[in-house]
Order: structure tokens, then sequence, then C-alpha cells
């Protein structure tokens, strides 16, 4: 596939905690703004998001204010127009607008490609946390809390769904992935990223929506992790497995999730080993 000229385009910000049951979780929302000042983009729209705890409704961590969050996501989804979506969030749970917004567009011509430590694939019922964060991939599969879901023409197929990196499930997430026969591609597997392109092309979709949860690599070569998981992804094989995504498919939007500077105040200053990755993770054709 031909890569269209470098030109970047409008970047979609979305600064939420609230979705997180990690320690600290207001990290991800100065992580959001971090990941802004780093991409390039033509320009950025910030949705407003409540800085503010909310009570726990049905099982949900901060309902409310999540709910108002997806909210404001929509509205500025409504105008976006027909370019490529690029989102930085903020808790894995930002996603869940972009992605419905991408499936509403493209239907079943989009496969998701959820790169992830984590399977985010809990209900309010069988959540161990009631983080919303590990509950959003079920949420865009259709089953989840009523005020998050997303319309019919939104929601994901099973059969457009490729999990990538994971390694930490609960007990019910692994028996929902094998009932649901979701492909789930370990680090391992993504040292040749020939396998992922071949697993996406057998989904049928031409159009690719990449979830980059950073926690997906390694924690030993990546520093400001919300929910470290050890035996991760070396950044150079995530941009080669990003790489390949970009040459074999067109990209409908890529997302990038859970960064956690040390502290809220000290994120500008991210030790440059870290920030170094992400500079070259950036530079690489799924992010223009």
């Amino acid at each position: 596939m031909t890569r269209p000229a470098h030109r970047p385009g409008r970047l979609l910000v979305v600064p939420q905690w609230q979705g997180s049951a990690a320690d600290a979780p207001q990290r991800v929302a100065a992580g959001a703004h971090r990941l802004s000042a780093l991409l390039p983009a033509t320009r950025r729209t910030v949705v407003a998001v409540s800085p503010r705890p909310g009570p726990t409704g049905g099982g949900v961590r901060h309902l409310d204010v999540l709910t108002a969050s997806l909210r404001a996501t929509r509205e500025a989804l409504a105008g976006w127009g027909e370019g490529a979506l690029r989102t930085v969030g903020g808790d894995c749970g930002i996603e869940l607008g972009p992605v419905s917004h991408a499936v509403a567009r493209h239907g079943d011509d989009l496969a998701v490609v959820w790169f992830d430590a984590h399977a985010d694939l809990n209900t309010p019922a069988t959540s161990p946390s009631g983080g919303f964060h590990g509950m959003v991939l079920r949420t865009l599969l259709g089953d989840g809390p009523a005020a998050l879901l997303p319309a019919p023409d939104g929601r994901l197929s099973a059969r457009r769904l490729v999990l990538a990196g994971v390694r930490a499930l609960d007990a019910e997430e692994r028996r929902f992935l094998a009932a649901a026969r979701i492909p789930a591609l370990s680090v391992a597997a993504l040292d040749d990223p020939a396998w992922l392109v071949a697993t996406v092309a057998a989904t049928g979709a031409r159009h690719v929506y990449v979830h980059l949860d950073l926690d997906v690599l390694d924690p030993g070569h990546f520093a400001g992790l919300s929910c470290p998981e050890p035996v991760g992804l070396h950044p150079d094989r995530l941009a080669d497995a990003l790489t390949a995504l970009a040459d074999g498919f067109s990209l409908a939007g890529v997302g990038i999730t859970e960064y956690a500077p040390a502290t809220a105040a000290s994120a500008a200053a991210e030790p440059a080993a870290a920030e170094g990755v992400l500079r070259r993770l950036f530079a690489g054709p799924a992010f223009r």
C-alpha cells in the first residue's frame, strides 16, 4: 500500500482519569497533555473533562463523570470530517467514542487492533475493581453499562477484533475470549509482524483502528506506565508492528492511552529515555 504524504492532522485530547482503577489515576490526565505535546497536529481539540471524582453507579467508578466525558467526546467527533482519527488520553475508557465513531463510519470494513497488556473485557458484574478502563472493549462489543453503550451501528463485532500483546487476563475475560473466538497474539508472536498482518487480514477488513495502551510495552524499556505488566513488548517490535499495519491497511484511527508521568507536577520533566521512545513511535507512518 502506498503511504499518503506526511501531513499532520487534527488531534483529539481527552484528559480523563476517572476510568482508571490504578494508584494515582490523575497521572494519566497529565499524560494526555504530554502526549498531545509530543504529537504533531494542525489542530488540537481538548475535550472538557471534570477534574473531580464522582459516585459509583451500577458497579462503575465515577460513572456520571464518564458519561459526561463520553457525551463531550461524541460532540467533538460529530464535526470531525473524513480524516483519520488521532486521539490521546487519559485512561483506556476514552476510546469508547473514537472507536464507535470509526465503526459507524466503516462498518464491517473496519478491524480494531487492541495493543494492551490487558484485555479490557470485563463487565460491571465481573470487574474486580470497578474501573471502566477494564470494561471498555466489552462495552464496545455491546455488553457494558447502559449509560455508556454505543448505538447499535457503533458496536464492534468480535469477528473484527484482534488483541495484541495481551498477557494479564481475569478468569472471566479468558472465558469470554474463548467463547467469542477472538484472536489474541502474544508478545512473542509479535516478533514477526507478518503474523499480525495475516491475523488482521483474516477478518476481511480493509480499514484498521489501532488502540495503543502503552502498558503493552515492557516496563523495563519504558517508564511512566499506569498499570505495568512484566514481559512486555520491546519498543522496536511495537514500532515494527505499527509500521506493518500502516503498510497493509488504511488506518481509520489511532488512540494512545495510559501514559502516566511520575506526577502531574513533573510531567514536563519525564526522563528523556521514555520521551525518546514516544518520539520514535510517533515518527512512524501510523501517526501521520
